[in-house]
């Protein structure tokens, strides 16, 4: 595994994003373990995200391309402190873009914050985490409503690898409905390999009863592939 994949999966550790107990996701699912991004919560944190999820883009896709695009609300802090990595790690000066989530028809209108979107220009979206796929079912239509643009992928923090709303992944589901790429800072199999019985400052976080309670889980949502 790759060193920044490990120290993103400390990170995540370190800031209480990623957390192992009993938990309902969004979808309805009971988890044993939970990702939520809103607990990256000061500049040093976001700047050091924005550095992994840059690292994942450009492996993933270079940086050849227009505009990161992150769907409200969470979506907003993921693009800008990514692009201002982009553009610090790598010298790509990638525009930003947000969807707000109601019109706004004075002053700054319409639904996009940050940069506009037009005809031809390459997208690849932000988000924190895809267990089920809906928010992409909501973003699509935005974008498309701009103009002839090309979304080129998705970039997710964590890939769950549980199914979407078929036997398959939410990420490949993703990529065979719309035709784009999708990748993942780490996978949860990353995450699970580097935490299992081994101690990080002084505690074991994924122990055999939690190894277990993960195996349950993905033995009854676990995506074909």
């Amino acid at each position: 595994m790759e060193q920044y994949k490990e120290e993103f999966i400390e990170f995540m550790v370190d800031c209480q994003v990623l957390k192992f107990g009993a938990f309902v996701t969004k979808s309805g699912r009971n988890t044993p373990f939970f990702v939520n991004t809103g607990f990256y919560r000061t500049g040093e944190q976001l700047r050091r995200l924005g550095g992994y999820y840059a690292k994942a883009i450009a492996s993933k896709y270079g940086t050849d391309f227009d505009v990161l695009f992150g769907p409200a609300y969470k979506g907003i802090p993921l693009t800008v402190a990514t692009s201002m990595e982009l553009s610090a790690q790598y010298g790509a000066d990638i525009r930003y873009c947000s969807n707000r989530k109601e019109v706004k028809d004075h002053g700054d209108k319409g639904i996009l914050l940050g940069s506009p979107i037009g005809d031809g220009d390459r997208i690849v979206i932000i988000e924190d985490v895809t267990t089920a796929g809906t928010s992409i079912g909501e973003t699509m239509p935005i974008l498309k409503a701009q103009g002839d643009v090309d979304v080129l992928g998705l970039v997710v923090s964590v890939d769950r690898m549980e199914r979407g709303n078929g036997k398959k992944s939410a990420l490949s589901e993703i990529r065979e409905k719309y035709g784009m790429e999708t990748t993942a800072i780490v996978t949860m199999s990353e995450v699970v390999e580097h935490l299992y019985n081994r101690p990080y400052k002084g505690q074991v976080i994924i122990d055999d009863a939690m190894k277990a309670a993960i195996d349950a889980y993905y033995k009854q949502y676990g995506a074909e592939e």
